[in-house]
């Protein structure tokens, strides 16, 4: 399950999508717009039902004590710019405008752990993950402004690991989640082009691209 989330009063902007791993292919099976805290959980319920679950969650799930960046955000922002992407793709969990994003990643993830405690929650960046698999740098920045590029990333998608990806239009939001679900895959599968692992109790979830 790849899940994009926006701050707590902003369900217009949160999608999720979800998959079945199948040998080497994520296989597509639906995604959802417009989603409070209560339908995603309902969501998670319904997948985890005699099935394994991994959960990529696009949002920060811990902050640095004391404030500015984590080490894990000092070093994915300086490995993302080696693959061309911008520096402000990595954001801050407590600058102004990522703390309501932060603070609902925290609310989310905690929740989903107390109710459903085997399933495998991680942190993701969803073009991150994408830039480092291959994906075309310049369509992947231009994903929030262009729907040929967003066209674009969902083709690469289809064309490398994804099958079933419905040819329509996606929001960039939809587009994240689906991003979001490839991201968490690659970590369920060992394929992960970055990542780190919990460090208890600060940061008590992997983040992966």
């Amino acid at each position: 399950m790849g899940v994009d989330l926006s701050g707590p009063s902003n369900h217009a902007d949160t999608a999720c999508a979800l998959f079945e791993s199948s040998g080497e292919s994520l296989v597509y099976r639906r995604h959802l717009a417009y989603l409070g805290d209560s339908d995603l959980l309902h969501l998670v319920e319904g997948a985890s039902r005699g099935a394994s679950l991994t959960i990529g969650l696009d949002a920060p799930l811990s902050y640095q004590d004391g404030g500015g960046d984590r080490i894990r955000d000092r070093e994915l922002r300086r490995t993302l710019q080696k693959a061309g992407m911008p520096s402000g793709s990595v954001m801050t969990p407590t600058m102004t405008r990522m703390a309501y994003l932060t603070l609902r990643g925290l609310s989310i993830s905690r929740m989903i752990s107390s109710l459903h405690p085997d399933a495998a929650v991680l942190e993701v960046h969803p073009f991150g993950a994408l830039a480092l698999a291959g994906a075309p740098v310049e369509a992947l920045r231009e994903v929030k402004r262009s729907d040929q590029a967003r066209t674009e990333v969902a083709q690469w998608m289809r064309n490398n690991g994804i099958e079933g990806l419905p040819d329509q239009t996606y929001s960039d939001h939809e587009l994240a989640a689906v991003a979001a679900g490839f991201a968490a895959w690659k970590w369920h599968i060992g394929s992960a082009a970055w990542k780190v692992d919990a460090e208890p109790p600060l940061h008590p979830y992997p983040f992966a691209c």
